[in-house]
């Protein structure tokens, strides 16, 4: 009876939680990425935080350990909400910073595709847009398009926080 008392102690201990440890960094092998960004957004200046998404997945990927070129990085960003307002022309100065951000993005080689039927419904052409925007026929099938090349969409879902960081650290 010792022996089995002794035994059953033994395997209890055995199954104890580990103490405590810290976390580990683990450096996952990003490979290139290939991704079409979703833009659909309930008021226009909700895309700087959606820009936010964008460069979420571009700094790391151009920073050490990985240094990914520009030209490396595949991304479109198809845009079809109330944010189509910001790469209108006539609207540059209220949208002035998006517009410079969505300009660095463009010359990194980020393609911006403006849905043509929500552009038509804003009383949009062609000339209003900024240059570096391409207007395609429908963003859902532009979206379809892209994902059937084997891009992985990414949808940026802006909330606006209500909580205090500094209140649930």
């Amino acid at each position: 009876m010792k022996a089995f008392l002794a035994a059953w102690v033994g395997l209890w201990l055995g199954c104890a939680p580990p103490a405590l440890a810290d976390a580990k960094w683990v450096a996952t092998s990003y490979a290139p990425p290939k991704v079409v960004f979703e833009f659909f957004l309930d008021h226009p200046q909700k895309i700087a935080s959606a820009l936010y998404w964008l460069r979420s997945l571009t700094n790391p990927l151009m920073d050490a350990p990985y240094n990914y070129a520009p030209e490396d990085l595949d991304i479109v960003v198809v845009v079809h909400g109330t944010e189509i307002v910001t790469l209108a022309k006539r609207n540059e100065a209220r949208y002035e910073e998006a517009v410079e951000r969505m300009r660095y993005y463009a010359e990194l080689g980020v393609r911006f595709k403006v849905c043509g039927e929500a552009a038509a419904e804003y009383g949009y052409v062609l000339r209003d847009f900024q240059d570096f925007v391409e207007v395609v026929p429908n963003a859902i099938t532009e979206l379809a398009h892209w994902q059937q090349q084997g891009y992985a969409l990414i949808v940026p879902r802006v909330m606006e926080r209500t909580v205090d960081l500094d209140a649930i650290r």
